[in-house]
């Protein structure tokens, strides 16, 4: 029976040997790999050590414990001297190092080992880590703590209106200056965690088994006409009641698939927002004029056109729906000046539907029915002049851009699927009849009168696919560039392609010309177009205040223009870049970095993480074999990391800017990729992926490309959190005054559970912020929507939400006199959250 019980107490020894020898084997092979790379020599040291105490514990020799207790404290020495205080990279250096310490103290190994003085040396070590632990919750190297001035810079009254949405919000980004600003004040940072649901729709809009990849709803909704105005993923288009969310009315498209079997094979399927025209907003801000034969009739210039009518204010009577004679009006008033078109008489308040099939459809805003006398049948066909795509290759993925006189919008044209993909051009249609006024095409800037049929606008050329500001008292429309297609290789542009791409244009809005433009990439190789709505701010400076347009960019800079004349009025520095493109094609020597930037450091071996230290080390070994010297390192055969990566340190959600207080709020996504170049006679015809991640075709190209994000062996990022940021910026000082991580991994986990740890994650979707000091966001990997103080950052108020909610939250007055905050919670295919069809109404209680 003694015996039994000594062989008992000698197996686990033995097994636990076992397992430490074969975790530093491991350690020490790929240990070896990296040293071989140029990488760190620590797990080569620490794999040997852990082999030594395998086989030590193996023996049951009391040595084991005395080992151990040194190699967690030399690693721990190590972590400290590579990382510092900082808990997320601490974790995989130490962590289950000394969870093994833990467990090599429980008696089932200990005892067998007769080493008191190895127990206590291990215990000591165990100690200092948790110190050490300790300390680091302390510690947030990633974060700035700070507080924006809390007094406004300028009075309500001293704002521009066309830079502040109120109690309605009539264009996606509030108003055409894209500034996602509400001077609503009635939620404040001292009741917004009273904020509670108070409506919930579903669209019946869901993926379904033939959807594209990247199906995503971001839509922001419209409140305007005493309605709610969104569209879905399919191009549809519904009217709600801003109080409780009840439908009033809906359309659908029905779009096409343009010839394909269904919609998987396309890239894309999205509709951000619509687009709103009211006649009598631009009626009321017109001169009022007397009419010389009738001293009682007043009249108002709406649009000068031979096609559209001269009416005095007898054509209220229309506006309401009693049926007179146009052309008997037309005739007793011809010597009025004032003008309204048929479509404003019979569809005066409209709302422009950009549709996944290429058109852009013209809509009764009161009934949902279409404005016949608008195009055709209230429809364009925006394929006109386009020439020839794959479905779902062309269309407008963001909503117009109405002025009093024009609908202007660009489209989505399919990255990287080859090298001869549709124009990028820039149309201006009338918003009373639906006729090109002007195009603009980048392939042939100086010609925008329209283009006879049978011509085609130049393929290829960088498109507009982010939504387009206006300014119509300076007369400019402002057009955040993509580039011409492919990203990664760029040896065959035209020079046209190089002056205009990835950057900010400037054109006249009344004929498209060219008024300045400024580019913020050269001879992009890195997929860095320009994603997000520029914001139209007049900012106060030293020099006084200027009229200025703040674009944000994936690649971490927000260049700062006056916006008459495109100087910079924050300081741009162009600044040397790494050099050496694949053979054929070239990089530029320097890059415009702005002075204001939520730029990351440089990558470096030491920031490469993982879940524990098997895979930080396989990370290190990637980081090591492939092609990194900093930012703007360009694309190779080998494989070369893009840090900030393509999907973009701010993207099409952008930046939401408080002109009174003058401070920007926005998120931030900091994670790397990798871009590969794969030679034309290793790519298989009809081989690439219809996402935007994978083996993208490039056909026509010398090379193909592989794209995807920095992963390790277990599928988290390779670099360590955090790996999304909320940020508050003073506009006044340029300064970044605060940032803090924002997200959890709640939704990213392999299991499901009511919490996650913090360690900020990506968003993919837009702010918003408000006179009342608070700003909210929903677009995290997470499905929440979270509320903050824009003076400090902090995190006030979190709701769950049923699905992801990659789009931008809006805010308006209801009827009862509440403010609304509203977010649309569908989801995105490619970015990996839950799939849903939700639209979401908040508000404080009623009284």
């Amino acid at each position: 029976m003694e015996g039994s019980t000594r062989n008992h107490r000698k197996w686990p020894p033995v097994i636990a040997g076992m397992l430490l020898f074969v975790a530093g084997l491991a350690l020490a092979v790929g240990g070896g790999k990296l040293i071989s790379l140029g990488g760190s020599a620590y797990y080569v040291i620490a794999g040997l050590s852990i082999i030594a105490c395998g086989l030590l514990l193996a023996m049951r020799r009391g040595a084991a414990l005395w080992l151990y207790a040194l190699t967690l404290f030399a690693t721990l020495a190590w972590a400290l001297w590579e990382v510092g205080l900082d808990w997320w990279q601490l974790v995989p250096r130490v962590a289950i190092l000394s969870l093994i310490g833990i467990l090599l103290l429980l008696p089932w190994w200990r005892k067998p080992l007769r080493s008191k003085g190895g127990s206590l040396a291990l215990v000591g070590s165990i100690a200092a880590t948790v110190i050490v632990a300790i300390a680091s919750q302390f510690n947030d190297p990633g974060s700035i703590e700070g507080s924006l001035a809390n007094d406004r810079q300028a009075t309500a009254d001293s704002v521009n209106p066309a830079q502040a949405a109120g109690d309605d919000w009539p264009s996606y980004g509030g108003t055409n200056a894209g500034t996602h600003y509400s001077s609503l004040a009635q939620i404040t940072p001292d009741n917004i965690g009273e904020l509670e649901e108070v409506w919930r729709i579903q669209t019946g809009d869901e993926a379904g088994p033939n959807a594209p990849p990247e199906i995503t709803n971001q839509n922001t909704p419209l409140k305007v006409n005493d309605s709610l105005y969104i569209c879905t993923s399919h191009s549809r288009a519904m009217a709600l009641s801003p109080e409780t969310g009840e439908t009033l009315w809906s359309f659908d498209p029905e779009i096409s698939t343009m010839g394909a079997d269904d919609f998987s094979g396309w890239a894309h399927m999205t509709c951000r927002g619509l687009a709103y025209y009211d006649a009598a907003s631009y009626v009321a801000t017109n001169d009022v004029a007397t009419n010389d034969d009738a001293s009682d009739s007043t009249s108002f210039d709406v649009f000068d056109n031979s096609d559209i009518f001269s009416l005095d204010l007898s054509f209220l009577s229309l506006l309401f729906g009693v049926e007179e004679n146009v052309e008997e009006n037309v005739e007793e008033n011809s010597n009025t000046q004032p003008m309204l078109s048929e479509t404003d008489v019979m569809c005066p308040r409209r709302l422009y539907l950009p549709t996944a099939d290429a058109r852009l459809i013209a809509l009764n805003a009161d009934t949902g029915e279409r404005c016949a006398n608008f195009g055709n049948n209230g429809e364009i066909d925006l394929t006109n002049n386009i020439g020839e795509f794959s479905p779902g290759g062309y269309y407008s993925t963001s909503p117009a851009t109405v002025t009093e006189n024009l609908i202007i919008l660009g489209g989505h044209v399919t990255d990287n699927s080859s090298i001869d993909e549709p124009s990028g051009v820039i149309r201006a249609f009338d918003v009373h009849t639906g006729e090109l006024v002007w195009n603009w095409d980048s392939g042939n800037p100086d010609s925008t009168e329209p283009l006879p049929e049978g011509e085609t606008y130049t393929r290829n050329s960088p498109n507009v696919w982010a939504p387009i500001s206006v300014d119509e008292e300076l007369g400019l429309v402002y057009l955040p560039m993509g580039n011409a297609t492919p990203d990664q290789y760029g040896a065959d542009r035209t020079a046209n392609d190089e002056t205009y791409s990835a950057g900010l244009v400037a054109l006249n809005v009344n004929d498209g010309q060219v008024a300045w433009v400024y580019q913020f990439v050269h001879h992009d190789l890195w997929d860095m177009d320009t994603p997000a709505q520029p914001v139209l701010i007049d900012l106060a400076t030293d020099n006084g205040p200027q009229p200025a347009v703040i674009q944000p960019t994936k690649q971490g800079s927000l260049y700062v223009l006056n916006r008459e004349t495109g100087e910079p009025i924050v300081p741009i520095e162009e600044v040397p870049v790494p050099q050496g493109a694949v053979e054929g094609d070239w990089t530029a020597e320097t890059q415009p970095r702005s002075a204001l930037n939520l730029l990351p450091p440089p990558l470096t071996e030491r920031d490469m993480w993982g879940a524990s230290p098997f895979d930080q080390m396989m990370c290190r070994i990637q980081f090591n074999s492939l092609r990194y010297e900093g930012q703007y390192t360009p694309p190779s055969l080998e494989g070369s990391i893009v840090y900030p990566g393509n999907v973009g340190v701010m993207n099409w959600g952008g930046v939401a800017v408080d002109p009174e207080r003058q401070a920007l709020f926005t998120g931030a996504k900091y994670l790397a990729f990798v871009s590969t170049l794969v030679p034309r006679d290793q790519v298989t015809e009809g081989q690439g992926s219809a996402s935007e991640q994978g083996l993208q075709a490039n056909a026509g190209a010398p090379y193909a490309v592989e794209l995807g994000p920095l992963l390790s062996v277990l599928g988290l990022p390779c670099q360590a959190p955090s790996w999304g940021d909320v940020a508050g910026i003073d506009l006044q000082s340029n300064e970044v005054v605060w940032r803090h991580p924002n997200g959890t991994t709640r939704d990213s986990m392999p299991f499901d559970l009511p919490i996650g740890l913090n360690v900020g994650v990506p968003a993919l979707g837009g702010p918003l912020t408000t006179a009342g000091g608070v700003s909210f966001l929903s677009g995290t990997l997470d499905q929440y929507l979270r509320g903050y103080n824009i003076t400090t950052g902090e995190e006030l108020y979190k709701t769950r939400l049923p699905a992801g909610g990659q789009a931008t939250p809006m805010t308006y007055t209801g009827e009862d006199g509440r403010q609304y905050v509203v977010v649309t919670a569908g989801g995105h295919g490619t970015f990996g959250t839950k799939m849903g069809d939700y639209v979401i109404g908040y508000a404080l209680p009623e009284d």
